[in-house]
């Protein structure tokens, strides 16, 4: 016999929450928790709506009442009033005894001007095309293929390029936010001794690429990406930047061609859309890199990850849009192991992404 679910009890008003691995918990029937994860879409509407309308910029040091926080956004205080109530549901956002709502730590993260804001991902991730490929997950499965073509009548980049340019737009800077936060932590995690050169392969703005360049003001770096990707590249490497002078952008594709040689290629969160792109991606890293040149491919995987539901979803996200998948340890290690690249270390580099330390035989 198992035993019903438990969640920890919210926080008394007015109260900061608790440790959430000491918390007391009380036992929800299994079929609460059920229709909870059924109107699933409710909390992450609740959250683009919040990030969409600037709650979080809305509102100070001070708790304010709902009325308040109308009056500042122009909107009606009423159904704002409901919004904050599902909200603090999800501890984004806490209520006062007095009816008034201050600020916790994931409410803070939809303020733009946070340090690691992850106001542009909520928006991303609850884009309106998002919520019709959910729809479709149970043709995912059945095929095993995007059907996002069959949805919007394009693949998706296309898609995005034509129809939707202002959320593509939000990619990028989703994107380059992502990127942002992950680069110091790489930049920390590499240990570029011996190093003179590197290459970052699909790199987009090349984050990584001039964090590892701060870091190490000897080293010299070639960005490789679409010509439309490399236009914006992140300003440090550009003409008038302080890295330029170190710097090399190179327009291209690496799933045709990798035209660049270096001691250490840099080649992360791009394996991910299908394995006939990351087998192409690799054996053209193979095919011009040096023997003895490293490379290391940073990666989230589902089965190493502290955060599952967050990696689980963007495992079956990508499967909706562009028929690719987050790697588990075993399918990236085959991949490479299949390349010829030589595999000698798998490490976490922070609690979402691993690095896999390889060298070209």
């Amino acid at each position: 016999m198992t035993s019903a679910p438990t969640r920890p009890v919210p926080p008394s008003a007015g109260e900061p929450p608790d440790d959430p691995t000491t918390a007391p918990a009380a036992a929800v029937p299994p079929a609460m928790v059920l229709r909870e994860l059924a109107f699933g879409a409710a909390c992450a509407g609740a959250v683009r709506a919040a990030a969409s309308l600037g709650l979080a910029d809305a509102l100070d040091e001070q708790p304010a009442t709902a009325e308040e926080l109308a009056a500042g956004l122009g909107v009606a205080a009423g159904p704002l009033e409901r919004l904050l109530r599902a909200l603090v549901c999800y501890e984004v956002f806490a209520a006062t005894d007095d009816g008034r709502f201050h600020h916790t730590p994931l409410s803070r993260l939809l303020r733009t001007d946070e340090p690691g804001s992850l106001r542009d991902i909520a928006l991303w991730c609850t884009e309106p095309w998002t919520w019709q490929s959910w729809s479709r997950l149970d043709d995912a499965v059945r095929t095993g293929r995007s059907v996002f073509a069959d949805a919007f009548g394009k693949e998706f980049f296309q898609y995005l390029h034509d129809d939707a340019p202002e959320s593509a737009a939000l990619f990028n800077r989703a994107m380059t936010q992502s990127s942002r936060q992950s680069a110091q932590d790489l930049a920390d995690f590499l240990d570029l001794t011996g190093i003179a050169t590197a290459a970052d392969i699909g790199g987009g703005q090349g984050q990584a690429l001039a964090a590892l360049m701060e870091r190490h003001p000897g080293l010299h770096g070639t960005l490789l990406d679409l010509p439309k990707v490399i236009e914006h590249a992140d300003p440090r490497l550009l003409p008038g930047g302080p890295l330029a002078g170190r710097a090399r952008l190179v327009a291209g594709d690496c799933r045709v061609a990798i035209p660049v040689q270096a001691d250490l290629y840099l080649v992360k969160n791009i394996l991910e859309w299908d394995d006939d792109s990351t087998r192409r991606t690799l054996r053209n890293l193979r095919q011009v890199a040096r023997p003895g040149a490293r490379v290391v491919i940073v990666e989230n995987l589902v089965d190493e990850s502290p955060s599952m539901r967050f990696t689980t979803a963007m495992d079956l996200l990508l499967l909706l849009n562009v028929g690719g998948a987050k790697h588990t340890l075993g399918s990236l290690t085959a991949l490479i192991e299949e390349s010829g690249l030589l595999l000698k270390a798998v490490a976490p580099v922070n609690a979402y992404l691993h690095a896999f330390s390889c060298t070209v035989p």
